[in-house]
């Protein structure tokens, strides 16, 4: 059975262990988006032993760049992009600390077992609901990068941020199991 989860970043072990693929989590707190532009750079960075413009221990990403603000409005939508673009960069995160990613789409064997050495946990958004999940962001500012606009790396905090589990600490998988469970034969 599936569960409702609110929690706030950063993320404690005792939060990831108790979450389980198919999980509803509602997400408080501060995230950091970053897509294929900003991930080259932080690999740039970690090669040459340099910092990262912001902490990864505890932290999650969202793979995301948002389209500008309407009038009176904090961030335009901001919907998820494809995972699978940060996948060679993202074992390197975890072991730097990374424990929460946001995205949409499967996830590489490579990526899930390091999320499963991590121990981290890999959550989907809705795809195509960019605006309704814009309502969710309550603060938003670029960290770095204003070159790579609208890749920034941008800091959002979000409250309830609406998010399901897709990839659990425990080698789970929400799209091997969805096709198990649905597909007819």
């Amino acid at each position: 059975m599936h569960k409702s989860v609110y929690l706030k970043i950063p993320l404690s072990q005792k939060n990831i262990e108790s979450l389980s693929v198919g999980d509803k989590v509602f997400l408080t707190g501060t995230i950091y988006g970053a897509r294929d532009l900003v991930h080259k750079k932080f690999m740039e960075l970690i090669k040459y032993k340099n910092d990262l413009p912001i902490p990864l221990k505890g932290q999650v990403i969202y793979y995301t760049a948002m389209s500008p603000p309407p009038p009176k409005k904090i961030v335009g939508a901001i919907g998820p992009t494809s995972s699978y673009r940060m996948d060679r960069y993202t074992p390197i995160l975890l072991d730097m600390g990374l424990k929460g990613m946001i995205g949409k789409g499967p996830r590489s064997e490579i990526v899930k077992k390091a999320i499963i050495k991590n121990k981290a946990i890999y959550m989907v958004a809705i795809g195509g609901a960019g605006a309704l999940i814009s309502t969710k962001i309550k603060y938003a500012k670029i960290i770095a990068y204003k070159e790579f606009a609208p890749e920034c790396l941008m800091e959002f905090y979000v409250e309830n941020l609406p998010l399901i589990v897709a990839n659990d600490i425990y080698g789970n998988d929400l799209y091997v199991n969805g096709r198990k469970k649905y597909c007819i034969k």
